[in-house]
């Protein structure tokens, strides 16, 4: 279900097991396995990726990168979504900056792996065609992702 690249140095990674549990709970309304790269990297590689591909010269949390632009555009059609995804089950690739998570939870007093939980569910919320650019959709994302957090026992992370 994962495809894992550590490409950081940083401490107090999640496991495989813990990446997999968020990812299953993330995508459990497709009814269907779906894969996901996860790679994890340092501010400098999320910085130029946060640049070249959203034109923000800054380190980023997380970046979503679905397989398909077309089911990301969907805008929530989750039966277009699963055609789409056919026998390969790739949903795309999510870099997280593993410096930029440690250093946000620290800073909004936070449990480490549970801003962890809550980065990759975003993450794998937008690669199913989530966004949160407009406030309607936004509110949608949200309350979705604070009903997943307390399936495992974690706080509103917006409040």
């Amino acid at each position: 279900m994962i495809d894992l690249q550590v490409a950081t140095q940083a401490e107090h990674l999640p496991t495989q097991q813990q990446f997999e549990q968020w990812l299953q709970l993330a995508t459990k309304a497709l009814e269907k396995p779906a894969e996901v790269t996860i790679r994890l990297v340092d501010d400098a590689e999320s910085q130029q990726l946060n640049l070249e591909y959203r034109g923000k010269d800054k380190p980023t949390n997380v970046l979503s990168f679905p397989a398909e632009m077309d089911a990301f555009e969907a805008e929530f059609d989750i039966p277009e979504l699963l055609a789409e995804l056919g026998e390969d089950n790739y949903l795309g690739d999510l870099v997280i900056s593993a410096p930029t998570v440690a250093c946000e939870a620290a800073e909004q007093n936070k449990a480490l792996m549970d801003h962890w939980a809550h980065l990759v569910i975003h993450g794998c919320l937008h690669l199913q065609g989530y966004d949160h650019i407009e406030d309607d959709d936004a509110e949608m994302m949200e309350a979705l992702e604070i009903q997943l957090l307390a399936q495992l026992g974690i706080a509103n992370p917006y409040s």
